[in-house]
C-alpha cells in the first residue's frame, strides 16, 4: 500500500516523497494516541485519524513540495528532512520506547500445520480492497481520466482544460489515505516506534525503482516480488531476519546497475 501510494503521487505530481513512509509512522502513533491515551473508541479513532493524516499530507504537499517540485534534488531533500523531522517529533513526544496498538481482529486460524493469526489476514484483505479500490478509481471512476491524463502528459492536460493542481492534491490524498490504511492495519502486527518509517522507505524505494518510476502496475507487482523474497530468506536462512532490508537494497543496487527503467516504467533521465 506505501510503495502503490508513492507511486501514484510519483506518477502523477512527479513528487519523489521520500517522506511517504513517515505518515505511515505518524498514522500509527496518532492512532496509539487517539485510541489509548484518549480512549476514544476504534471507529472515532480511525475517522479522525484518517482526516487529521489528508489534511496533512495536503498541507505538506501544498506548502512545502509543489513550490519546488521542478527541482528533483531539493524534492528529495525536502522530503528526507520532513521524515526525519517527523521522527524526532514522536521521539520528544513519545520517547523511544516500544509500543503497540489494538488488534481490530485478535485470534488465530490454524490451517494445517500452520498457525496465521486473523490480523493478517484481515491486512491482507485490506490490501486487496484497497487494490481493487484505487483500480476504481483510475478506471471506473470520472476521476480516473483526468489523473491517467496528468500521469501521461501535465502540459497537455493543462492545456485541455483539466485542473492539474487539484488532480495532483486528490492524489496526495489517496497515497495518503493508503498509508494510513497500512497504520490501521499493518502497525498492529508488531511493535511501533518513531524509527519504524526506516525500513518501509527502503521497501519502497526498492518496489518503486524495481517496477519502474511512476509505474503503479510495476510498483505493486515489485512489492509482492519483495515479500516473498524477504520472507523466504527469513524462512530458509537461519538466522537471516536482520537480512531483510539488506536484500532490498542488494536488489535495489542490481536494478539500478543493469535496468534502470525497472520492469514497467522509465528511468529518471527518461521520464515524460
Amino acid at each position: 500500500m506505501l510503495a502503490l501510494g508513492f507511486s501514484l503521487i510519483l506518477g502523477v505530481a512527479r513528487v519523489l516523497n521520500l517522506a511517504h513512509p513517515a505518515f505511515y509512522m505518524l498514522s500509527a502513533f496518532t492512532i496509539y494516541y487517539l485510541n489509548q491515551v484518549l480512549e476514544l473508541s476504534l471507529s472515532a479513532t480511525y475517522i479522525l485519524t484518517l482526516l487529521f493524516m489528508v489534511s496533512l499530507g495536503i498541507a505538506v504537499y501544498q506548502l512545502i513540495l509543489a513550490p519546488v517540485r521542478a527541482q528533483t534534488s531539493t524534492v528529495l531533500i525536502l522530503g528526507l528532512v520532513l521524515g526525519i523531522a517527523a521522527q524526532e517529533l514522536m521521539l520528544i513526544i513519545f520517547g523511544g520506547q516500544f509500543r503497540s496498538l489494538v488488534r481490530l481482529a485478535p485470534g488465530t486460524l490454524q490451517l494445517g500445520d500452520a498457525v496465521i493469526s486473523n490480523q493478517h489476514l484481515l491486512a491482507l484483505s485490506a490490501v486487496l480492497l484497497s487494490l481493487l479500490g484505487v483500480w476504481f478509481l483510475l478506471f471506473k471512476s470520472k476521476f480516473g481520466i483526468p489523473i491517467r491524463a496528468v500521469a501521461q502528459d501535465r502540459e497537455v492536460a493543462n492545456l485541455m482544460g483539466i485542473p492539474e493542481s487539484r488532480i495532483a492534491i486528490l492524489t496526495m490524498a489517496v497515497s495518503v489515505g493508503l498509508a494510513v490504511i497500512a497504520a490501521a492495519m499493518v502497525a498492529p502486527l508488531g511493535v511501533i516506534d518513531p524509527l519504524m518509517w526506516l525500513h518501509p522507505l527502503v521497501i519502497v524505494l526498492t518496489a518503486v525503482i524495481l517496477g519502474g518510476l511512476g509505474s503503479i502496475k510495476g510498483s505493486v507487482i515489485s512489492a509482492f516480488m519483495l515479500a516473498f523474497i524477504e520472507v523466504s530468506l527469513v524462512f530458509l536462512v537461519p538466522g537471516a531476519a536482520f537480512l531483510r532490508g539488506t536484500v532490498s537494497m542488494i536488489v535495489m543496487l542490481a536494478v539500478l546497475m543493469f535496468k534502470p527503467e525497472g520492469l514497467y516504467g522509465v528511468f529518471m533521465e527518461g521520464e515524460r
